[in-house]
């Protein structure tokens, strides 16, 4: 039967969440019910309740999840009720031309669950299912395809942060830029996702690791998770000290983590030739950056973009969990506030504030 739940909805861009008793539907064929423990506040969420991107209202948010498989629905193997599992928005088919190709965040298939919400309010009106998964929830409802099921050991608000933060930022280095060891590396933007970057950088053994951010704080951070220097990019210097630290050339791969304007237009100046950037951080609609053609073409440089670390679920986050097991990657250490549903506007507002590196709700 259908179940009444309490989630956080977005009526209207710029305003508080509201909580409410909303009804979410049974899982149908190839998806799975999930009672939702942790679900960590990314950006971009901030940004979907900001209207940044537009949409309709009105909406249940939350994307970034871990919790417990209530139920299944028919053609779900391999993923039974009582599993820990990992809540993502990457929903896949497996078959179509950009699934086939290994690259899963760009699948083209149109789910049942694209076409009907699987939330509705009180008067059968339906909720968006914000960013395929609603997870500002107490459980969802989702494709088979989003769900990794983890070690029951793990604890669910560190387990949230492999939905997206960390592939996000991870993947980008492993995944998409697929940097070689001995790189010169530099993340712009030292949040959660800035942060994992710097891990990925780490594991794959990149010489020098520069972060840059306005934030003494999250440079500080930044070093306790690999990086080699911080640079603040309002010194007068800051170039120059990136030239200093790579023989004078620039790095090889620049990873863009914020989705800021001045960040992404300024990126190019401490790339190599044949340098890389990398947009890891997506800005609001409208948003344009610039850079130099002639250049980009002289130097032979590049520029990747880079959407949820061109993770594969199933293959990632196992390997992921594998690092954090053997002490190789730091999840813990990313949670820094901890906030009932109810509390969840408070757990945004820390967040845009730029106090945290990942608030988590937890139910």
């Amino acid at each position: 039967m259908n179940e009444t739940i309490r989630a956080a909805v977005c009526r209207d861009f710029n305003a508080p969440l509201s909580i409410e008793d909303v009804t979410l539907a049974d899982p149908g064929s190839g998806e799975v019910k999930v009672a939702v423990k942790a679900c960590a506040i990314c950006h971009s969420d901030i940004i979907y309740a900001e209207g940044g991107w537009g949409g309709d209202l009105p909406m249940v948010l939350g994307h970034e999840a871990a919790g417990v498989v209530e139920a299944v629905g028919a053609d779900v193997d391999g993923i039974a009720p009582g599993d820990h599992v990992v809540v993502t928005l990457i929903r896949s088919c497996g078959t179509c031309h950009y699934c086939s190709g290994g690259h899963q965040v760009l699948c083209e298939e149109v789910f049942p669950l694209d076409k009907t919400s699987p939330i509705s309010n009180s008067g059968g009106e339906r909720l968006v299912h914000g960013l395929r998964t609603g997870a500002f929830a107490e459980k969802v409802v989702v494709e088979k395809s989003q769900i990794a099921v983890i070690p029951k050991d793990i604890a669910f608000d560190a387990a949230s942060l492999l939905a997206c933060g960390v592939i996000t930022g991870f993947g980008a280095v492993t995944n998409t830029a697929q940097i070689p060891v001995g790189s010169h590396v530099a993340v712009i933007g030292c949040g959660g996702v800035g942060l994992n970057a710097v891990q990925g950088a780490l594991a794959s053994g990149a010489q020098t690791i520069i972060a840059i951010d306005l934030s003494a704080d999250k440079l500080e951070a930044a070093k306790r998770f690999g990086a080699t220097h911080g640079i603040n990019p309002t010194d007068p210097d800051h170039r120059d000290r990136v030239m200093a630290l790579t023989g004078g050339r620039g790095v090889d791969f620049v990873f863009v983590t914020v989705g800021a304007k001045p960040a992404i237009d300024g990126a190019s100046q401490y790339i190599t030739k044949n340098g890389a950037i990398v947009i890891v951080g997506m800005p609001p609609s409208g948003v344009m950056g610039e850079y130099d053609p002639g250049l980009l073409a002289g130097w032979s440089q590049r520029i990747y973009g880079s959407k949820m670390g061109s993770a594969q679920v199933s293959r990632d986050i196992p390997y992921l969990v594998t690092l954090y097991q053997e002490g190789r990657l730091k999840l813990d250490e990313l949670v820094t506030g901890r906030f009932p549903l109810d509390r969840i506007n408070e757990a945004i507002a820390s967040t845009k504030r730029g106090e945290a590196l990942r608030n988590v709700v937890v139910f």
